[in-house]
């Protein structure tokens, strides 16, 4: 075997819109461990402290017995799964706000407030700190070469394979078809 901690960070019972009771036998993830002989242990997600004491125990099996482990964070995903999908249609208002009332954010806030070690002025400027280290990056990013749509073919492989260059082939003639709906460097290599 080897040392490695596979952690389920967001089992939210949710497969996209399927119930995870409709989509596997079991309620989650910790059962399939054992049958591995990896140990396993479900955490409330929820619960900054409870996930940091699993992770730490986990962590000295792996380095101290060299064994896998496996953690299931149980938790809730508020928002969509993706654009696409719009989970008011298999999920109520009243389950969404319930659960957001035990976001973990919120809680690991509400935890640091009352123990004194943060207080509502630190987080504000931190906020206000984070937003403008966003900001700037995101400035400098948007100011570099936008990188080759070559870069999408070639990234995994050293040389690349037929089917991609198959598939490069095809944007390239898309492109042409339609240049006056891409920027004149859509394809532009930007390699030294």
């Amino acid at each position: 075997m080897i040392t490695l901690m596979y952690v389920c960070s967001r089992n939210n019972g949710f497969a996209i819109s399927t119930p995870t009771e409709e989509q596997y036998r079991g309620d989650g993830i910790v059962s399939r461990g054992p049958g591995y002989g990896i140990e396993s242990v479900r955490v409330d997600g929820n619960d900054m402290l409870a996930v940091y004491s699993v992770t730490k125990a986990a962590r000295e099996v792996c380095v101290r017995e060299n064994r896998p482990f496996l953690i299931e964070a149980m938790t809730y995903r508020i928002g969509h799964h993706s654009t696409s999908d719009d989970s008011s249609a298999y999920r109520s208002t009243d389950d969404v706000n319930y659960w957001d009332k035990q976001h973990p954010i919120k809680n690991a806030y509400n935890y640091l407030l009352s123990r004194g070690i943060w207080s509502e002025s630190q987080d504000k400027e931190f906020k206000q700190e984070q937003k403008k280290l966003v900001m700037d990056t995101l400035r400098e990013a948007e100011r570099q070469l936008k990188p080759s749509v070559k870069e999408l073919f070639r990234d995994v492989y050293d040389e690349m394979p037929p089917h991609i260059e198959r598939q490069w082939n095809e944007v390239q003639q898309h492109v042409a078809a339609y240049a006056d709906q891409y920027p004149a460097n859509f394809d532009h290599d930007h390699e030294s």
